[in-house]
């Protein structure tokens, strides 16, 4: 049986705040955001993934006539959740990649601490790692030419203090 986690607060803040401010970003740019409800298909015909946010660049593409399943992703954003981090770190992440040569952009926004990950497509097919920590920190999505900082992304964002490591 499937069980469709529940999302938190910080999720939802972290997912306002980056289709806002992607949003704005590509406002007049041939690339524009895609909400949670437009699936993506992947290397296996069975599997679509719903990311929590996707961004098209052109003429979207779709699977079929009924146009609920892009075909032609340029990044994806997942904001992880404790019930879905490995899955979208493992399975979805290789599925998404293998399954879309247009995909660019794999980025990864953790709901329970300050922390972006963002695995871009180089030139051979490699996939490179970047991480950022700070609130000062920013990047670039160079696919789409949109900077995004941290301090937007997190905005309003509360975070829980970590537990320390017992000695």
């Amino acid at each position: 049986m499937f069980t469709r986690w529940q999302a938190n607060r910080s999720h939802s803040r972290v997912c306002i705040n980056l289709a806002r401010e992607v949003g704005n970003k590509l406002k007049g740019m041939p690339c524009e955001p895609l909400s949670p409800n437009m699936k993506v298909s992947t290397s296996n015909a069975s599997l679509l993934a719903y990311p929590d946010l996707t961004i098209v660049c052109g003429e979207p593409r779709f699977h079929d006539s009924k146009k609920d399943v892009l075909v032609n992703p340029r990044v994806i954003f997942e904001v992880l959740s404790p019930s879905t981090e490995n899955y979208d770190r493992t399975t979805k992440f290789m599925s998404l990649r293998m399954g879309n040569e247009t995909l660019t952009d794999y980025i990864l926004v953790s709901q329970e601490m300050l922390f972006v990950e963002h695995f871009t497509r180089q030139d051979d097919g490699d996939w490179r790692y970047r991480s950022y920590s700070s609130l000062e920190d920013s990047f670039e999505i160079e696919s789409v030419e949109c900077k995004l900082s941290l301090a937007e992304i997190y905005d309003r964002v509360e975070f829980e203090p970590l537990d320390e490591p017992e000695h």
